[in-house]
């Protein structure tokens, strides 16, 4: 299925199930098959969930224009009213962590009742003279240039830190290649328009605003995130905030610790 978002560029969204309403906001390079093992679980126990690819991304449209933080949070808009939720559930991983926290501040909160922001990527990535918590410019350039260089072997570079394989056996290497396959789907200008969101976002001043209950879940493991850049110090910003680690789980929780996940998102939901 497919929407219009605000400047008609068509985005694609599944629709499962009927009941609370919960919103799965995928990574960057990643689109709504990244939720393998969330949406039938939460489906099975009574909930609506809805997933959509990001502009560039899965099934949506490829424009030239619109990889912005301001326009991925009006995306998510475009998707709320589309779909009629109200009360809904924003989960966000990564990226999509930041489009759900930039969203409940440039648009009130309406239609959201809690969010879950996982292996975010949040507050503030790159260091500076104000934020000397983050990290060195110069590292995350050199990532970014990998990917530019050679996208598919920068993404097999990290594949096993992504899901800190070396810690959890369970991992198989069918999975890494499924989300390695995740991974080269989207178009190059959209990885590269993401990672800049990514790395130029700063909602220091924004998490403070956000008023609904959040749960901050978090890889201790966290090679792309690194945990006392992002989920430490997001926990600390957002009021009342519950946080949880996880003290072997990498960048790719979502998949490696999924029944882990799955559990502490549904006691947030019910809490």
């Amino acid at each position: 299925m497919f929407f219009e978002s605000f400047d008609g560029t068509r985005l694609s969204y599944e629709d499962y199930g009927e009941g609370e309403p919960i919103v799965f906001v995928a990574g960057v390079m990643l689109d709504a098959d990244m939720w393998e093992y969330q949406i039938p679980y939460f489906v099975e126990r009574g909930y609506r969930c809805i997933a959509f690819d990001r502009r560039g991304h899965g099934r949506s449209d490829r424009p030239s224009t619109g990889y912005d933080l301001d326009s991925f949070a009006d995306d998510l808009a475009a998707l709320l009213r589309h779909t009629g939720v109200e009360g809904a559930t924003l989960v966000g991983h990564s990226l999509g962590s930041v489009e759900v926290a930039h969203y409940l501040v440039r648009h009130a909160q309406q239609r959201v009742v809690r969010a879950a922001l996982v292996s975010t990527m949040l507050p503030c990535l790159i260091r500076s003279d104000d934020n000397p918590e983050g990290v060195p410019a110069q590292a995350v350039e050199a990532a970014a240039a990998k990917f530019r260089a050679d996208r598919p072997k920068a993404l097999a570079d990290q594949a096993q830190a992504f899901f800190a394989s070396h810690l959890n056996p369970q991992v198989s290497p069918a999975m890494i290649d499924w989300m390695m396959g995740l991974c080269l789907r989207p178009s190059p200008w959209a990885v590269l328009k993401g990672q800049e969101v990514v790395r130029t976002a700063d909602l220091r001043d924004t998490l403070p605003k956000i008023t609904v209950p959040t749960l901050v879940v978090h890889g201790v493991a966290d090679f792309s995130a690194p945990i006392d850049v992002t989920g430490r110090r997001t926990a600390k910003l957002i009021p009342g905030c519950r946080y949880v680690e996880y003290p072997t789980a990498g960048h790719g929780v979502f998949a490696s610790h999924h029944e882990q996940l799955n559990a502490d998102l549904l006691a947030f939901i019910t809490s």
